[in-house]
């Protein structure tokens, strides 16, 4: 006769009889392929706002030299790609202006310069203007005996030199809460699905006569949030290598570490969220009445998304610091303000055993709300009768 299975194998068990059951579900399968289209599609979408910068082919008759490498100068200054066309003859440069083979054309030589263009462009005129001012300076202070390097020169200091660098983060933090909430959502979902499964077709009956109440909740949780984490893993490798690849990003560490971090808050939100879906399920007996039992912690996860997206705007405001620290809504909050790089280690810190306190909290509770209304099979199970039956 063989020996009966140990607590740590029967919750394997279950486990694993979830991970089998909802990897071929197809709501798993194209919430997956969704999100990765969703993620692909952002950064495709950058891709092409990127390229869309502006480049302006200038034409220039003779040799270019100075004004060339003026107009070079100017259009990285304002933010424009300036692509210089050399023409022999301003006859060319006009004719090539005429057939749109470049923007513009400077033409009449250095004594008389003039742009010539087909519809007006403040930004090419400007670009034009600085480079042919700029050679006409550098011209006159060479004439005088005057060093252009002995001119005063500006000096730009920035008073937050990596703000590019927090909105990058941001970004990716954001993009990343999205994907976060919706995972929540959809695997809390299951674990309460599958619980009311169980009730309805009396399987949680032949269950129980193999194992005790929390390890068939235990293995629920740790089998969904296997599945769950691995789905939210190959999400986040597919948007970092995809964003390296297209060079959407330029701070590839940075950003590893946002989305590990992403995927360290989501444990903690899975783990809350998992066990209250789990416990609320577990009250009711059809589909039909899970809705109204998982919708005040269904609201607490959409109050947690709406703020993480209002605190990368304002990520030092009130409302972002105060929420980051509640349990259930910390696990999005969160991200967003570390993205944004104003919080301290120990701030994290305190999130973090605020969250275990409260995930510890959830499980010792909600574990005799969970024993004692699952073997309830008739319509919905009041609370109070839930807590009494799972001290007995």
């Amino acid at each position: 006769m063989s020996a009966p299975l140990s607590s740590g194998q029967l919750v394997r068990l279950v486990a694993a009889r979830e991970i089998s059951t909802r990897i071929r579900d197809r709501t798993f399968i194209a919430s997956s392929v969704l999100m990765i289209v969703l993620i692909l599609g952002v950064l495709v979408f950058q891709v092409v706002v990127n390229s869309g910068e502006d480049t302006s082919r200038v034409g220039v008759v003779g040799d270019p030299g100075q004004v060339g490498a003026a107009l070079e100068a100017q259009g990285e200054a304002l933010d424009l790609d300036v692509v210089v066309v050399r023409f022999d003859t301003d006859d060319e440069a006009r004719a090539a202006v005429e057939t749109e083979d470049v923007d513009g054309a400077l033409v009449g030589g250095a004594a008389d310069p003039e742009l010539v263009v087909r519809d007006p462009d403040t930004t090419l005129e400007a670009v034009v203007s600085g480079a042919v001012g700029a050679v006409a300076l550098g011209d006159a202070l060479a004439q005088a005996g005057i060093d252009p390097s002995d001119l005063p020169q500006v000096t730009v200091t920035a008073l937050d030199g990596d703000s590019e660098a927090d909105t990058q983060r941001t970004v990716v933090a954001v993009v990343g809460i999205v994907v976060l909430y919706s995972l929540l959502i959809l695997f809390a979902q299951f674990v309460a699905q599958g619980v009311v499964e169980e009730k309805s077709s009396r399987v949680v009956e032949l269950l129980l006569a193999t194992m005790r109440p929390w390890q068939l909740l235990a293995g629920k949780i740790l089998g969904l949030g296997v599945l769950g984490l691995g789905q939210i893993a190959v999400i986040a490798a597919i948007g970092i290598g995809g964003a390296l690849a297209f060079d959407v990003v330029d701070l590839p560490g940075e950003l590893v570490g946002t989305v590990l971090w992403l995927l360290f808050w989501f444990v903690l939100g899975y783990a809350l969220f998992a066990s209250l879906f789990a416990v609320a399920a577990s009250l009711v007996s059809r589909q039909e009445d899970l809705g109204s039992v998982l919708t005040p912690a269904s609201l607490v996860l959409v109050a947690g998304f709406i703020v993480a997206i209002q605190a990368a705007s304002d990520p030092t405001g009130t409302l972002a610091v105060v929420t980051s620290y509640v349990p259930g809504l910390s696990p999005m909050v969160m991200p967003v303000r570390q993205a944004a790089g104003d919080v301290a280690l120990w701030e994290v810190g305190v999130a973090v055993v605020l969250m275990l306190v409260a995930i510890a909290l959830v499980i010792r509770l909600g574990g005799r709300v969970y024993s004692g209304a699952l073997l309830r099979t008739s319509g919905k199970t009041k609370l109070r009768e839930a807590l009494r039956a799972g001290e007995v």
